[in-house]
């Protein structure tokens, strides 16, 4: 569904039918973490759903403030791999051994 922000997130889910305006991110309430419309304008979620669609990552994600009180609140992803059983360093390109690359190109003279 599209967020706020206009983006496609699989965690975001809105209700709008009659007149309804319920809005929420599920990622977040299920970690018990507060959700506003704002963070989805900087939500790393919704990018790291395009770059990989692995279904043995999970992600854990919080809220928190970076640095100083004047700077707008962020949702913090971590990744986790359910096959590795490793935390995954980079969520867009994943852990490196659940997906490997179907071939090789060689260049042979």
């Amino acid at each position: 569904m599209k967020t706020p922000a206009g983006h496609e997130c699989p965690h975001f889910y809105g209700d709008y039918f009659r007149g309804r305006n319920v809005e929420e991110c599920r990622l977040l309430k299920a970690q018990n973490q507060p959700w506003s419309r704002d963070l989805c304008a900087t939500c790393p979620v919704p990018a790291i759903a395009r770059a990989n669609s692995c279904q043995n990552m999970k992600l854990n994600a919080h809220v928190s403030r970076p640095l100083a009180a004047f700077f707008q609140r962020r949702v913090q992803i971590r990744a986790y791999c359910e096959k590795s059983k490793k935390d995954v360093a980079e969520p867009q390109v994943g852990c490196g051994e659940c997906h490997a690359l179907p071939f090789k190109f060689e260049i042979k003279e």
